[in-house]
């Protein structure tokens, strides 16, 4: 078995948070008095590092990897950038979170922003959970910027119901929120820029209202983008983009199974169930980096329990 990477979660509190990494994935939070929204579980930015738990790497960061040993653990035809190319979290929505947009590549520089496109993984959802999505029909562009203006936005945006499994790709200039009741994985490009338009009439961490984006926002929404492409499978393809393509594997009890093949490195998340590779274990709510291997481009997971893994890989840059 190859040094599979793990690394230490960093917590984020948040307004909309609470404490269902607990619950289901008996995470050790840090403090009992904060409601934790996110955690980020593979990230690389210059105020947030990964930091490896156990192997070969010990006490790395992501960008450490990234930089010293890109070929040897990530593999050929990567992006030829400064920081690890994508930022995996999970989020905990106990209530819905601001409407709010990610501004597109184009306007990115003007902006003095980072363009984000992501997709979700629905891993909870309470009944009736909903995310929100784009402009109802028949709400014009000129009918938003006025409800902007007098703060009631409720009726103006679309909700879509969501249900354990579903997935749902976002990419940048799309308008949307996470509805209350949901635990999600989220996979996105490494930014860390948002938005916000409307946040409910909602007060942050320090009993004011949080800053609104208003400007940047109209400036990067696409008007035309009112349906997210969302569904849900077992097994095969999820999400193929530029920045990232997402897998599903879905084991019985007792079974074993790989994903297609690989080329390169893979990200995977134990979405639901425990699996094994080997000797090693993996719960709910675990994300490992599965090394680059020329020799060796597929893994068999075992299932203890009926178990859905999710594999993230980065498309290769084409010479």
């Amino acid at each position: 078995m190859k040094n599979i990477i793990k690394f230490a979660p960093i917590y984020k509190e948040r307004v909309w948070g609470g404490r269902a990494l607990e619950k289901f994935y008996k995470r050790d939070l840090p403090d009992s008095r904060v409601k934790y929204g996110e955690s980020w579980e593979i990230v690389d930015r210059s105020t947030d590092q990964s930091v490896v738990v156990d192997g070969k790497y010990t006490g790395k960061t992501l960008n450490e990897l990234w930089t010293q040993n890109k070929e040897e653990i990530f593999g050929k035809n990567l992006p030829s950038c400064d920081r690890f190319p994508l930022l995996l979290k999970v989020l905990d929505a106990r209530e819905k979170l601001s409407l709010q947009v990610h501004p597109p590549e184009i306007l990115s520089e003007k902006l003095k922003a980072e363009p984000k496109t992501e997709m979700w993984y629905v891993a909870e959802a309470s009944n009736q959970a909903v995310i929100y999505y784009g402009l109802k029909d028949d709400v014009t562009e000129s009918d938003f910027k006025k409800s902007i203006e007098l703060g009631s936005l409720e009726d103006k945006i679309k909700s879509f119901p969501v249900v354990k499994g579903d997935f749902i790709f976002l990419p940048s200039g799309c308008l949307h929120a996470i509805g209350e009741g949901i635990v999600i994985f989220e996979i996105q490009q490494n930014s860390d820029t948002t938005f916000r338009v409307y946040d409910w009439g909602r007060l942050g961490t320090d009993g004011k209202p949080r800053k609104l984006h208003e400007e940047q926002s109209l400036m990067s929404i696409d008007f035309e983008d009112n349906t997210p492409f969302m569904g849900s499978a077992e097994n095969g393809a999820l999400i193929k983009c530029p920045y990232f393509n997402v897998d599903i594997l879905t084991l019985e009890v007792g079974g074993r199974s790989n994903f297609k093949e690989s080329s390169n490195f893979a990200i995977y998340i134990v979405a639901e169930g425990l699996v094994r590779l080997g000797d090693v274990r993996f719960q709910s709510g675990d994300f490992f980096i599965y090394p680059f291997d020329d020799l060796e481009s597929s893994i068999n997971f075992q299932a203890d329990k009926k178990s859905i893994i999710l594999r993230t890989t980065i498309p290769q840059v084409v010479n």
